[in-house]
């Protein structure tokens, strides 16, 4: 930015810079609140396909059982497979994102962000497969599939918006 930007009133990116605590903590924020709208659209996408048959919500209590969690409470075991889930796509993958997203085809987080969902879902459609045959197997490969899109373009959405680093990624 030049010194007659910064002077009519447009923000200077370097006061947020991402070497600054202050920066790392408002990009992890950023990143949080991406993931959770990834996610939380990544739900409803779910929670539809769940409607056709076409998934199984009970799945997330696998989650809770690998980790251990379930043991503690096991009649909620569904309910904390869900919010490991929930929390693995607001802090673990928004961080890989992060950190690779400037890599990805397109030229904003948003269209970068549909190309990691499909990354991601490579590894989702196998681990929560839990039998399906019949027409239910395609609904299910294109319902998790839609789904892990949409939760990269939602992440990549906000870091667009909230983001606001003024360059293009390419």
């Amino acid at each position: 930015m030049s010194e007659e930007d910064t002077a009519v009133g447009m923000s200077d990116v370097s006061d947020r810079d991402s070497n600054s605590l202050t920066g790392i903590v408002i990009d992890g924020l950023i990143g949080a609140v991406g993931g959770a709208v990834g996610t939380g659209l990544m739900t409803l996408v779910l929670m539809a396909a769940s409607t056709l048959g076409a998934f199984d919500l009970g799945s997330f209590a696998t989650l809770a059982e690998t980790s251990g969690v379930a043991a503690l409470a096991p009649a909620y075991a569904n309910a904390i497979g869900y919010v490991i889930f929930l929390l693995g796509g607001m802090v673990t993958w928004p961080l890989l994102f992060a950190s690779i997203g400037r890599y990805l085809p397109g030229e904003t987080f948003a269209t970068a962000g549909a190309s990691y969902g499909f990354v991601l879902w490579t590894g989702f459609v196998l681990a929560f497969y839990t039998g399906y045959s019949g027409v239910q197997l395609p609904l299910y490969v294109v319902a998790t599939l839609l789904g892990h899109i949409t939760y990269g373009f939602g992440l990549g959405s906000v870091l667009d918006y909230l983001g606001d680093r003024g360059e293009p990624l390419v």
